[in-house]
């Protein structure tokens, strides 16, 4: 009982505190996430209060609020849209992993490390977060955005890619051979192909079995749906994101409709959770010692999956505001990256100081990431992009011989 009781209280007090926090940025003008992460780490490991009772707790909602933000993504389209969206964006996809996988692997080598630590910083630095970016997207209401297609379709090729990556990796660290790494990775690539060919295929079926005339009944199908589908891809090493995202997708008409009416409140609560344990598991007296070069990590990287973004959006036709939308907007990294540095440590195959490094690295970029995707609505930014369009028409056209 008095577990139960201290439980409610650090629930109760850090919810409220959320509320408020959440209150304050929006009268400022500013992207909760910061402020969200910075009060986990006061009352998380290591910091003023040190609240233990609650963590198994935020630590289940940390979970279900990364399903909720990916399925209510989905839901914003149809399969057929996804399939166009990923064959367009597949050279994008390549890029990538190209300019942010590249620089985390030298980076790791350049500390002296292994080739095994490369290519775990190599996940870290490659991913973008898909639950911080879709908060991103939410909180500055560009769900609509001509660019937003493009920022989905590169993480959902993030996510597939960790799919494969992840089993792997997995296979790496524990010093498996080329049978068992194999054998993982044809689970994955089956695991991904089955649901996306029942989300595809047999979507219409799927929301058909659902009524939007019951509100509850259609929560509690979809809500069950949803997380049924990311615990299996979870548990045969396929992100549960995916999966999450890839019910998202097969439900369509007046069933997505409603259920997107109907999860948003969750989605909210849950997503908060999510960036609060962030912080909650953080001890800050890891931080300083890494703090530079990890610094350092995030400009590089920062700079990297703007362009990404920047190139990927002007290959779809977008134009200036939007690509620097879609490239900034892809900054932050999150809860894949936490996840490889946790496996890596936990098989013991690295330095310990690479989980103090990635979690430095995944508050910097998560904490400037959100500030950094609302710079394209700046008065200033469009001043700048305005004079530069301004000066490139005025330049004479080239003479011809």
């Amino acid at each position: 009982m008095h577990d139960t009781t201290t439980l409610l209280i650090e629930v109760g007090a850090l919810l409220f505190l959320l509320g408020l926090l959440g209150r304050l940025s929006r009268r400022i003008g500013l992207s909760p996430i910061p402020l969200y992460l910075l009060a986990g780490l006061l009352f998380g490991h290591g910091g003023v209060f040190g609240f233990k009772a609650s963590e198994e707790f935020f630590a289940i909602g940390a979970e279900i609020g990364v399903i909720l933000l990916l399925v209510m993504l989905g839901l914003e389209y149809s399969a057929s849209e996804l399939v166009g969206n990923l064959r367009a964006a597949a050279p994008a996809g390549l890029i990538d992993g190209l300019l942010n996988a590249l620089p985390g692997a030298a980076f790791a080598l350049l500390l002296g490390w292994d080739w095994v630590a490369a290519i775990v910083l190599a996940g870290i630095t490659w991913i973008s977060s898909s639950g911080v970016v879709a908060k991103v997207l939410s909180d500055l209401g560009r769900l609509g955005n001509r660019e937003t297609p493009v920022v989905l379709s590169v993480l959902v090729i993030e996510d597939l890619a960790m799919a494969f990556y992840l089993p792997l990796l997995t296979a790496v660290l524990a010093g498996a051979g080329l049978v068992a790494g194999g054998a993982a990775l044809a689970v994955a690539v089956a695991t991904v192909l089955v649901v996306l060919v029942v989300a595809i295929r047999y979507g219409r079926t799927i929301s058909n079995v659902m009524s939007a005339r019951d509100p509850e009944a259609l929560l509690l199908g979809v809500l069950g749906l949803t997380l049924l589908v990311a615990g299996v891809a979870a548990k045969l090493q396929v992100s549960a994101a995916v999966g999450a995202f890839l019910v998202g997708i097969a439900i369509s008409g007046p069933v997505a409709h409603h259920a997107t009416q109907l999860l948003t409140p969750l989605r909210d609560l849950f997503a908060a959770v999510f960036f609060l344990f962030f912080g909650l598991v953080t001890d800050p007296r890891d931080i300083p010692p890494v703090l530079l070069p990890a610094l350092a990590l995030a400009v590089v990287t920062m700079g990297t999956k703007t362009l990404t973004g920047y190139l990927a959006a002007r290959r779809a036709g977008i134009a200036e505001p939007g690509r620097w939308r879609t490239g900034l907007t892809l900054v932050p990294r999150g809860e894949f990256s936490i996840v490889i540095a946790g496996l890596a440590v936990a098989a013991g195959s690295v330095d310990p100081q690479l989980a103090a490094l990635a979690t430095a690295y995944v508050l910097i970029t998560v904490v400037v990431g959100p500030t950094l995707a609302r710079v394209p609505d700046l008065d200033w930014f469009k001043r700048w992009l305005r004079q530069r369009a301004a000066r490139q028409q005025a330049q004479p056209a080239p003479v011809g011989d």
